[in-house]
Protein backbone atom coordinates (compact mmCIF):
# COMPACT_ATOMS: atom_id res chain seq x y z
CA UNK A 1 0.00 0.00 0.00
CA UNK A 2 1.47 3.32 -1.07
CA UNK A 3 0.60 6.80 0.13
CA UNK A 4 1.60 10.30 -0.91
CA UNK A 5 2.51 12.48 2.04
CA UNK A 6 0.78 15.84 1.94
CA UNK A 7 3.63 17.85 3.49
CA UNK A 8 5.38 20.39 1.30
CA UNK A 9 8.23 19.58 -1.05
CA UNK A 10 11.50 19.15 0.80
CA UNK A 11 14.43 21.38 -0.02
CA UNK A 12 16.79 18.58 0.99
CA UNK A 13 16.22 14.85 1.36
CA UNK A 14 19.03 12.84 2.91
CA UNK A 15 19.28 9.11 2.31
CA UNK A 16 21.02 7.41 5.20
CA UNK A 17 21.73 8.81 8.66
CA UNK A 18 25.16 7.72 9.73
CA UNK A 19 27.83 10.18 10.90
CA UNK A 20 28.04 11.99 7.54
CA UNK A 21 24.38 12.93 7.18
CA UNK A 22 24.10 13.46 10.94
CA UNK A 23 26.85 16.07 10.59
CA UNK A 24 24.96 17.60 7.66
CA UNK A 25 21.71 17.75 9.66
CA UNK A 26 23.59 19.61 12.39
CA UNK A 27 25.27 21.95 9.90
CA UNK A 28 21.91 22.82 8.34
CA UNK A 29 20.25 23.33 11.71
CA UNK A 30 23.03 25.65 12.82
CA UNK A 31 22.43 27.93 9.86
CA UNK A 32 19.48 29.29 11.82
CA UNK A 33 16.93 31.25 9.79
CA UNK A 34 18.62 30.20 6.57
CA UNK A 35 18.15 26.51 7.35
CA UNK A 36 16.30 24.70 4.54
CA UNK A 37 13.37 22.36 4.87
CA UNK A 38 15.29 19.08 5.22
CA UNK A 39 14.51 15.50 6.20
CA UNK A 40 16.65 12.38 6.44
CA UNK A 41 15.55 8.78 5.96
CA UNK A 42 17.34 5.90 7.66
CA UNK A 43 16.68 2.19 7.13
CA UNK A 44 17.80 1.18 10.64
CA UNK A 45 15.30 1.60 13.44
CA UNK A 46 17.75 3.59 15.59
CA UNK A 47 21.08 5.33 15.24
CA UNK A 48 24.10 3.04 14.99
CA UNK A 49 27.66 3.11 13.68
CA UNK A 50 29.77 -0.04 13.21
CA UNK A 51 28.12 -1.69 16.20
CA UNK A 52 29.59 -5.05 15.23
CA UNK A 53 33.12 -3.75 15.86
CA UNK A 54 32.69 -1.88 19.17
CA UNK A 55 35.28 -4.14 20.74
CA UNK A 56 36.29 -3.47 24.33
CA UNK A 57 39.40 -1.28 24.50
CA UNK A 58 39.36 -0.60 20.74
CA UNK A 59 40.16 3.06 20.17
CA UNK A 60 39.47 5.55 17.43
CA UNK A 61 42.23 6.24 14.93
CA UNK A 62 41.56 9.97 14.78
CA UNK A 63 41.69 12.81 17.28
CA UNK A 64 38.53 13.63 19.25
CA UNK A 65 38.76 17.07 17.62
CA UNK A 66 37.76 15.45 14.33
CA UNK A 67 34.21 15.07 15.56
CA UNK A 68 30.99 16.07 13.80
CA UNK A 69 31.50 19.83 14.05
CA UNK A 70 34.76 21.17 15.49
CA UNK A 71 36.75 21.62 12.27
CA UNK A 72 33.74 23.45 10.82
CA UNK A 73 32.79 25.45 13.92
CA UNK A 74 34.70 25.00 17.20
CA UNK A 75 31.91 26.90 19.00
CA UNK A 76 29.22 24.34 18.17
CA UNK A 77 27.32 22.78 21.06
CA UNK A 78 27.48 19.44 19.21
CA UNK A 79 31.22 18.97 19.80
CA UNK A 80 32.78 16.00 21.55
CA UNK A 81 33.92 18.35 24.32
CA UNK A 82 30.33 19.51 24.89
CA UNK A 83 29.29 15.86 25.04
CA UNK A 84 31.92 15.22 27.71
CA UNK A 85 30.84 18.27 29.68
CA UNK A 86 27.19 17.22 29.62
CA UNK A 87 28.13 13.74 30.84
CA UNK A 88 30.39 15.01 33.61
CA UNK A 89 33.59 13.54 32.14
CA UNK A 90 35.41 16.55 30.70
CA UNK A 91 37.98 16.83 33.50
CA UNK A 92 38.42 13.04 33.61
CA UNK A 93 39.05 12.94 29.86
CA UNK A 94 41.63 15.72 30.13
CA UNK A 95 43.39 13.87 32.94
CA UNK A 96 43.43 10.77 30.75
CA UNK A 97 45.91 12.62 28.51
CA UNK A 98 44.83 11.03 25.25
CA UNK A 99 43.70 12.38 21.89
CA UNK A 100 41.82 9.28 20.78
CA UNK A 101 38.72 8.11 22.70
CA UNK A 102 37.54 4.54 22.75
CA UNK A 103 35.35 3.49 19.87
CA UNK A 104 32.50 2.76 22.29
CA UNK A 105 32.69 6.26 23.76
CA UNK A 106 32.76 7.89 20.34
CA UNK A 107 29.73 5.86 19.32
CA UNK A 108 27.97 7.11 22.44
CA UNK A 109 28.88 10.66 21.41
CA UNK A 110 27.42 10.14 17.94
CA UNK A 111 24.21 8.70 19.42
CA UNK A 112 24.02 11.67 21.82
CA UNK A 113 24.28 14.08 18.88
CA UNK A 114 21.67 12.17 16.87
CA UNK A 115 19.26 12.25 19.82
CA UNK A 116 19.46 16.06 19.79
CA UNK A 117 18.05 16.32 16.25
CA UNK A 118 15.14 13.85 16.37
CA UNK A 119 13.03 16.09 14.15
CA UNK A 120 15.52 15.68 11.30
CA UNK A 121 15.31 11.93 10.76
CA UNK A 122 12.76 9.25 10.11
CA UNK A 123 14.14 5.89 11.30
CA UNK A 124 12.87 2.57 9.96
CA UNK A 125 12.41 4.24 6.58
CA UNK A 126 14.20 2.73 3.60
CA UNK A 127 14.37 4.70 0.35
CA UNK A 128 13.89 2.04 -2.31
CA UNK A 129 13.57 4.23 -5.41
CA UNK A 130 14.11 7.77 -6.66
CA UNK A 131 12.11 9.03 -9.63
CA UNK A 132 12.44 12.19 -11.71
CA UNK A 133 9.55 14.65 -11.66
CA UNK A 134 9.64 16.63 -14.94
CA UNK A 135 9.21 20.38 -14.72
CA UNK A 136 8.49 22.96 -17.41
CA UNK A 137 12.02 22.94 -18.79
CA UNK A 138 13.97 20.41 -16.73
CA UNK A 139 13.72 17.93 -13.90
CA UNK A 140 13.91 20.19 -10.85
CA UNK A 141 12.37 17.80 -8.35
CA UNK A 142 12.48 14.08 -7.51
CA UNK A 143 10.09 11.67 -5.85
CA UNK A 144 11.40 9.33 -3.18
CA UNK A 145 9.66 6.01 -2.61
CA UNK A 146 10.09 5.08 1.06
CA UNK A 147 9.38 1.66 2.51
CA UNK A 148 8.34 1.19 6.13
CA UNK A 149 10.81 -1.34 7.58
CA UNK A 150 8.31 -2.45 10.22
CA UNK A 151 5.61 -3.00 7.55
CA UNK A 152 7.44 -3.82 4.29
CA UNK A 153 4.21 -3.75 2.30
CA UNK A 154 3.64 -0.11 3.22
CA UNK A 155 5.32 2.66 1.25
CA UNK A 156 5.02 6.41 1.04
CA UNK A 157 6.48 9.09 -1.21
CA UNK A 158 8.11 12.47 -0.67
CA UNK A 159 9.16 15.15 -3.12
CA UNK A 160 12.55 16.87 -2.83
CA UNK A 161 14.58 19.47 -4.71
CA UNK A 162 17.94 18.09 -3.60
CA UNK A 163 19.29 14.68 -2.59
CA UNK A 164 22.22 13.89 -0.34
CA UNK A 165 23.26 10.24 -0.50
CA UNK A 166 25.15 8.83 2.48
CA UNK A 167 24.40 5.15 2.14
CA UNK A 168 27.71 4.11 3.67
CA UNK A 169 30.01 1.25 2.79
CA UNK A 170 29.20 -2.33 1.89
CA UNK A 171 31.12 -5.28 3.37
CA UNK A 172 33.52 -6.77 0.85
CA UNK A 173 34.18 -10.51 0.65
CA UNK A 174 36.56 -12.30 -1.75
CA UNK A 175 35.05 -13.75 -4.91
CA UNK A 176 33.34 -17.06 -4.24
CA UNK A 177 32.93 -16.51 -0.50
CA UNK A 178 29.39 -16.38 0.84
CA UNK A 179 28.51 -15.47 4.45
CA UNK A 180 26.97 -18.18 6.61
CA UNK A 181 26.62 -19.25 10.23
CA UNK A 182 30.32 -20.13 10.19
CA UNK A 183 31.64 -17.61 7.67
CA UNK A 184 31.38 -14.00 8.81
CA UNK A 185 32.40 -10.55 7.71
CA UNK A 186 34.05 -8.44 10.40
CA UNK A 187 31.15 -5.95 10.32
CA UNK A 188 29.01 -8.58 12.08
CA UNK A 189 31.73 -9.79 14.42
CA UNK A 190 30.33 -8.94 17.88
CA UNK A 191 26.74 -9.72 16.88
CA UNK A 192 27.65 -13.18 15.61
CA UNK A 193 30.06 -13.84 18.47
CA UNK A 194 27.28 -13.23 21.00
CA UNK A 195 25.19 -15.91 19.31
CA UNK A 196 27.78 -18.68 19.66
CA UNK A 197 26.81 -21.41 22.10
CA UNK A 198 29.29 -22.29 24.88
CA UNK A 199 32.10 -24.63 23.85
CA UNK A 200 35.29 -25.79 25.60
CA UNK A 201 37.55 -25.10 22.62
CA UNK A 202 37.20 -23.32 19.33
CA UNK A 203 39.34 -22.65 16.31
CA UNK A 204 38.99 -19.37 14.48
CA UNK A 205 40.51 -18.23 11.20
CA UNK A 206 40.86 -14.47 10.73
CA UNK A 207 41.57 -13.28 7.18
CA UNK A 208 43.05 -9.83 6.68
CA UNK A 209 46.01 -7.65 7.65
CA UNK A 210 44.30 -4.40 8.67
CA UNK A 211 43.19 -2.84 11.93
CA UNK A 212 39.94 -4.79 12.13
CA UNK A 213 41.69 -8.12 11.56
CA UNK A 214 44.25 -7.37 14.25
CA UNK A 215 41.59 -6.20 16.72
CA UNK A 216 39.54 -9.36 16.13
CA UNK A 217 42.58 -11.61 16.52
CA UNK A 218 43.58 -9.94 19.77
CA UNK A 219 40.01 -10.01 21.09
CA UNK A 220 39.57 -13.72 20.38
CA UNK A 221 42.83 -14.60 22.09
CA UNK A 222 41.86 -12.58 25.14
CA UNK A 223 38.21 -13.64 25.34
CA UNK A 224 38.56 -17.39 24.69
CA UNK A 225 41.50 -18.72 26.76
CA UNK A 226 41.30 -22.14 25.10
CA UNK A 227 40.77 -20.92 21.54
CA UNK A 228 43.22 -21.31 18.69
CA UNK A 229 43.44 -18.57 16.08
CA UNK A 230 44.82 -18.73 12.54
CA UNK A 231 45.67 -15.28 11.16
CA UNK A 232 45.97 -15.33 7.37
CA UNK A 233 47.26 -12.45 5.28
CA UNK A 234 49.36 -11.88 2.17
CA UNK A 235 51.89 -9.58 3.86
CA UNK A 236 54.92 -10.78 5.77
CA UNK A 237 53.57 -9.19 8.92
CA UNK A 238 51.15 -6.56 10.14
CA UNK A 239 52.15 -3.16 8.72
CA UNK A 240 52.20 -0.05 10.88
CA UNK A 241 49.71 2.74 10.18
CA UNK A 242 51.59 5.92 9.32
CA UNK A 243 50.01 8.50 11.62
CA UNK A 244 53.04 10.77 11.77
CA UNK A 245 52.32 14.53 11.67
CA UNK A 246 53.42 15.21 8.11
CA UNK A 247 51.80 12.10 6.64
CA UNK A 248 48.55 12.99 8.41
CA UNK A 249 48.32 16.10 6.24
CA UNK A 250 46.76 13.87 3.59
CA UNK A 251 43.62 14.13 5.75
CA UNK A 252 43.71 17.94 5.95
CA UNK A 253 40.89 19.91 4.28
CA UNK A 254 43.46 21.58 2.01
CA UNK A 255 44.55 18.16 0.74
CA UNK A 256 41.09 17.70 -0.77
CA UNK A 257 41.62 20.79 -2.93
CA UNK A 258 45.04 19.55 -3.99
CA UNK A 259 43.70 16.12 -4.92
CA UNK A 260 40.66 17.50 -6.72
CA UNK A 261 42.77 19.79 -8.92
CA UNK A 262 45.50 17.21 -9.60
CA UNK A 263 45.98 15.24 -12.79
CA UNK A 264 45.07 11.53 -12.82
CA UNK A 265 48.77 10.63 -12.58
CA UNK A 266 49.29 12.79 -9.49
CA UNK A 267 46.13 11.43 -7.89
CA UNK A 268 47.36 7.89 -8.41
CA UNK A 269 50.74 8.69 -6.90
CA UNK A 270 49.16 10.34 -3.84
CA UNK A 271 47.03 7.28 -3.20
CA UNK A 272 50.06 5.04 -3.64
CA UNK A 273 52.25 7.10 -1.34
CA UNK A 274 49.71 7.53 1.44
CA UNK A 275 47.62 4.37 1.31
CA UNK A 276 49.50 3.17 4.39
CA UNK A 277 47.84 5.95 6.37
CA UNK A 278 44.50 4.16 6.10
CA UNK A 279 44.41 0.85 4.22
CA UNK A 280 45.53 -2.57 5.53
CA UNK A 281 47.55 -1.07 8.36
CA UNK A 282 47.48 -1.46 12.14
CA UNK A 283 48.25 0.76 15.12
CA UNK A 284 51.74 0.06 16.44
CA UNK A 285 50.57 -0.52 20.02
CA UNK A 286 48.20 -3.26 18.87
CA UNK A 287 50.90 -4.92 16.79
CA UNK A 288 53.18 -4.96 19.82
CA UNK A 289 50.40 -6.39 22.01
CA UNK A 290 49.73 -9.29 19.63
CA UNK A 291 53.45 -10.01 19.34
CA UNK A 292 53.85 -9.84 23.13
CA UNK A 293 50.96 -12.24 23.63
CA UNK A 294 52.29 -14.71 21.09
CA UNK A 295 55.81 -14.60 22.51
CA UNK A 296 54.70 -15.10 26.12
CA UNK A 297 52.62 -18.08 25.08
CA UNK A 298 55.62 -19.57 23.28
CA UNK A 299 57.63 -19.17 26.47
CA UNK A 300 54.89 -21.09 28.29
CA UNK A 301 54.83 -23.77 25.59
CA UNK A 302 51.43 -22.69 24.29
CA UNK A 303 50.78 -22.19 20.60
CA UNK A 304 47.29 -20.71 20.27
CA UNK A 305 48.10 -18.10 17.60
CA UNK A 306 49.41 -19.26 14.27
CA UNK A 307 50.19 -16.62 11.67
CA UNK A 308 50.01 -17.77 8.05
CA UNK A 309 51.80 -14.84 6.41
CA UNK A 310 52.54 -14.38 2.72
CA UNK A 311 49.44 -16.50 2.23
CA UNK A 312 45.92 -16.29 0.94
CA UNK A 313 42.69 -18.20 1.39
CA UNK A 314 41.98 -20.08 -1.82
CA UNK A 315 38.64 -21.55 -0.81
CA UNK A 316 36.31 -22.19 2.10
CA UNK A 317 33.86 -25.07 2.19
CA UNK A 318 31.83 -27.00 4.75
CA UNK A 319 33.86 -29.66 6.50
CA UNK A 320 33.52 -33.30 5.53
CA UNK A 321 30.42 -35.22 6.60
CA UNK A 322 30.35 -35.86 10.32
CA UNK A 323 32.83 -33.06 11.07
CA UNK A 324 31.73 -29.66 12.31
CA UNK A 325 33.30 -26.52 10.98
CA UNK A 326 34.72 -25.12 7.77
CA UNK A 327 37.61 -26.36 5.67
CA UNK A 328 39.91 -23.48 4.75
CA UNK A 329 42.43 -23.90 1.95
CA UNK A 330 45.44 -21.68 2.63
CA UNK A 331 48.00 -21.14 -0.12
CA UNK A 332 51.57 -20.15 0.76
CA UNK A 333 52.30 -17.66 -2.01
CA UNK A 334 56.08 -18.10 -2.45
CA UNK A 335 55.83 -21.74 -3.57
CA UNK A 336 52.12 -22.36 -4.07
CA UNK A 337 51.85 -25.05 -1.39
CA UNK A 338 48.28 -25.47 -0.14
CA UNK A 339 47.33 -26.51 3.37
CA UNK A 340 43.80 -27.30 4.51
CA UNK A 341 42.85 -26.39 8.08
CA UNK A 342 39.57 -26.90 9.88
CA UNK A 343 38.02 -23.95 11.70
CA UNK A 344 34.83 -23.56 13.64
CA UNK A 345 34.50 -19.98 12.43
CA UNK A 346 36.11 -18.03 9.58
CA UNK A 347 36.07 -14.22 9.83
CA UNK A 348 36.89 -12.12 6.79
CA UNK A 349 38.19 -8.69 7.83
CA UNK A 350 38.53 -7.81 4.17
CA UNK A 351 37.23 -4.27 4.23
CA UNK A 352 34.43 -2.45 2.51
CA UNK A 353 33.56 -0.92 -0.82
CA UNK A 354 31.54 2.24 -1.48
CA UNK A 355 27.89 1.71 -2.26
CA UNK A 356 27.18 2.41 -5.94
CA UNK A 357 24.61 5.24 -6.02
CA UNK A 358 23.45 4.60 -9.59
CA UNK A 359 21.07 1.66 -8.94
CA UNK A 360 19.15 3.68 -6.36
CA UNK A 361 18.99 6.73 -8.63
CA UNK A 362 17.25 4.73 -11.35
CA UNK A 363 16.13 6.93 -14.25
CA UNK A 364 18.15 9.84 -12.89
CA UNK A 365 21.27 8.00 -14.04
CA UNK A 366 20.38 9.02 -17.60
CA UNK A 367 21.14 12.65 -16.67
CA UNK A 368 24.44 11.98 -14.87
CA UNK A 369 27.78 12.64 -16.55
CA UNK A 370 30.63 10.11 -16.35
CA UNK A 371 34.37 10.65 -16.79
CA UNK A 372 36.65 8.80 -19.20
CA UNK A 373 36.98 5.93 -16.70
CA UNK A 374 33.23 5.50 -16.39
CA UNK A 375 33.19 7.08 -12.92
CA UNK A 376 30.74 9.71 -11.72
CA UNK A 377 31.81 13.28 -12.36
CA UNK A 378 31.54 15.23 -9.11
CA UNK A 379 32.20 18.92 -8.51
CA UNK A 380 34.32 20.27 -5.67
CA UNK A 381 31.27 20.66 -3.40
CA UNK A 382 30.40 16.95 -3.75
CA UNK A 383 27.55 17.60 -6.18
CA UNK A 384 27.20 15.12 -9.03
CA UNK A 385 27.63 16.75 -12.42
CA UNK A 386 24.48 16.35 -14.52
CA UNK A 387 23.11 17.55 -17.83
CA UNK A 388 21.10 20.77 -18.02
CA UNK A 389 17.95 18.68 -18.15
CA UNK A 390 18.36 17.89 -14.43
CA UNK A 391 18.55 20.85 -12.07
CA UNK A 392 17.77 18.87 -8.93
CA UNK A 393 20.99 18.61 -6.93
CA UNK A 394 22.50 15.20 -6.11
CA UNK A 395 25.23 15.26 -3.46
CA UNK A 396 27.43 12.37 -2.35
CA UNK A 397 28.84 11.67 1.08
CA UNK A 398 31.17 8.87 0.12
CA UNK A 399 31.87 7.20 -3.23
CA UNK A 400 34.07 10.20 -4.18
CA UNK A 401 37.55 8.87 -3.49
CA UNK A 402 38.34 9.10 -7.20
CA UNK A 403 37.69 12.86 -7.15
CA UNK A 404 38.27 13.99 -3.55
CA UNK A 405 40.92 11.61 -2.28
CA UNK A 406 41.56 9.22 0.56
CA UNK A 407 39.46 11.10 3.14
CA UNK A 408 36.28 11.25 1.05
CA UNK A 409 34.38 8.80 3.26
CA UNK A 410 36.38 9.12 6.49
CA UNK A 411 35.47 10.81 9.75
CA UNK A 412 38.51 13.07 9.38
CA UNK A 413 36.65 15.26 6.88
CA UNK A 414 33.08 14.81 8.12
CA UNK A 415 32.69 18.22 9.76
CA UNK A 416 34.25 20.17 6.90
CA UNK A 417 32.57 18.15 4.16
CA UNK A 418 29.12 18.56 5.71
CA UNK A 419 29.70 22.30 6.01
CA UNK A 420 30.70 22.58 2.36
CA UNK A 421 27.63 20.64 1.25
CA UNK A 422 25.39 22.74 3.49
CA UNK A 423 26.82 25.95 2.04
CA UNK A 424 26.36 24.69 -1.53
CA UNK A 425 22.77 23.61 -0.83
CA UNK A 426 21.84 26.93 0.73
CA UNK A 427 23.54 28.92 -2.04
CA UNK A 428 21.61 27.00 -4.71
CA UNK A 429 18.34 27.35 -2.83
CA UNK A 430 18.81 31.10 -2.39
CA UNK A 431 18.85 31.40 -6.16
CA UNK A 432 15.97 29.00 -6.75
CA UNK A 433 12.72 30.76 -7.66
CA UNK A 434 10.71 27.72 -6.54
CA UNK A 435 11.91 27.90 -2.95
CA UNK A 436 11.11 30.16 -0.03
CA UNK A 437 13.35 30.01 3.03
CA UNK A 438 11.54 28.19 5.82
CA UNK A 439 13.93 29.02 8.64
CA UNK A 440 14.09 25.60 10.34
CA UNK A 441 14.41 21.90 9.86
CA UNK A 442 11.00 20.34 9.59
CA UNK A 443 9.73 17.04 10.90
CA UNK A 444 10.15 14.35 8.19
Amino acid sequence: MASQETSRTLDVAGIGFGPSNLALAIALRERGREAPNAAFFERSTSFGWHRGMLIDDATMQISFLKDLVTLRDPRSSFSFLCYLQEHGRLVDFINHQILVPSRAEFHDYLAWAAARVPEAVSYGSEVIAVRPVPGDRAVDCVELVIRDVAEPGRTRTRLARNLVLATGLQPALPDGVEPSDRVWHSSDFLHRLAELPPAPERTFTVVGAGQSAAEITNHLLGTFPDARVHAVFSRYGYSVADDSPFANRIFDPAAVDDYYLASPAVRESLMRYHGNANYSVVDLDLIKEIYRRQYQEKVAGIHRLRIANVSRVRAVAPAAAGVDGVEVQIEFLPNGDVETVNSDIVIFATGYRPADPLPLLGELADFIELDDEGMLRVDRNYRVVTSEKLTCGIYLQGATEHTHGISSSLLSMTAVRSGEIAESLCADLRHSPARAVTGALRTP
